[in-house]
C-alpha cells in the first residue's frame, strides 16, 4: 500500500510540474508577442511622424537677378531730359530742368521723345497699383515691383492695363502722349522710379541687374555691383 501511494504521489507531483512548465512557456510566448507588438507600433509611429509631419525648417528663398529694361522698345526713341542730379555739372543740370509758367522746375525723372507715338512697356515684372489722370502730368500708370521699387509712366495717350493687373517685363502698358507741364516736348514719355519710397535716377537702373527673391531692399539697391554716376548716361542724347 505504501508503494502504491508513493507512486500516486510521484504522478501527482509530475502533473503539477508539467502544468507549471507549460504555464511558464505560455507566459514567455505571450510576453515576447507583446514586446514584438509594441516594437512594431513604435516603428510605425516613427515612420508616420517622419512622413506626415511637416518639416519645420524654413526653406531658404533663392535670390534671382533680372536686368531692368528701358520703358520702350523703339530704338529711335531719344532722351529729351534727364533726372536732375544736384551733384551733377552745370551743363547736365541745364538739361534736367523743366520750364513751366515762368518757373524752372528740377526734373524728377527722365523724358523720352519721338516724333511718332511709341509703345510704353513695363521695366520689370510687377503689379499695377494705380491708373489715374492728372491735370499737369496727364495719364499716369504706376507699377510696384519687388524690393520696394515703383515705376511711374506719365503723359500717356493710351493705357492698356488697369489697377491690380499683374504685368510682365516688356509688356505694353500704354502709348506715349503729351502733358501740360512739359507740353513743349510734344509726344513723349515722362518716366520716374522710386526705391524705398525715395525718387531715384532711372538712368542708374536701366540695363542693370536687380536682385529679387529673398534679399531685403537694404541689401539690394536695384543697381549692379558697379555703381554708376548719373553723369555716365548723359553723354549722348540718343539712348543705346
Amino acid at each position: 500500500m505504501k508503494k502504491l501511494r508513493l507512486k500516486k504521489n510521484v504522478i501527482i507531483i509530475g502533473v503539477y510540474l508539467m502544468a507549471f512548465a507549460l504555464t511558464g512557456v505560455g507566459a514567455f510566448v505571450v510576453s515576447n508577442s507583446m514586446k514584438s507588438s509594441v516594437n512594431e507600433e513604435e516603428e510605425l509611429e516613427y515612420v508616420n511622424q517622419t512622413i506626415i509631419e511637416p518639416n519645420e525648417e524654413e526653406i531658404p528663398v533663392i535670390n534671382q537677378t533680372v536686368t531692368m529694361i528701358k520703358p520702350y522698345t523703339d530704338e529711335n526713341v531719344q532722351i529729351a531730359k534727364y533726372y536732375y542730379d544736384y551733384k551733377g555739372d552745370s551743363e547736365t543740370q541745364e538739361k534736367s530742368l523743366l520750364y513751366h509758367e515762368n518757373t524752372y522746375i528740377q526734373n524728377t525723372g527722365m523724358d523720352f521723345t519721338l516724333d511718332t507715338v511709341f509703345d510704353v512697356v513695363a521695366v520689370l515684372d510687377g503689379t499695377v497699383t494705380n491708373v489715374s489722370e492728372d491735370e499737369l502730368l496727364g495719364t499716369i500708370v504706376e507699377i510696384k515691383h519687388e524690393n520696394d521699387l515703383i515705376s511711374s509712366y506719365q503723359s500717356l495717350s493710351e493705357v492698356s492695363v488697369k489697377k491690380n493687373d499683374t504685368v510682365k517685363q516688356g509688356q505694353v502698358i500704354g502709348k506715349s502722349g503729351t502733358n501740360t507741364i512739359d507740353k513743349d516736348l510734344g509726344n513723349h514719355l515722362h518716366f520716374e522710379l522710386y526705391q524705398n519710397g525715395q525718387i531715384v535716377d532711372p538712368n542708374l537702373y536701366f540695363d542693370k541687374e536687380i536682385t529679387t527673391g529673398g534679399s531685403s531692399s537694404e541689401e539690394s539697391s536695384g543697381t549692379t555691383t558697379e555703381e554708376n554716376n548719373s553723369s555716365d548716361g548723359n553723354s549722348t542724347e540718343k539712348t543705346e
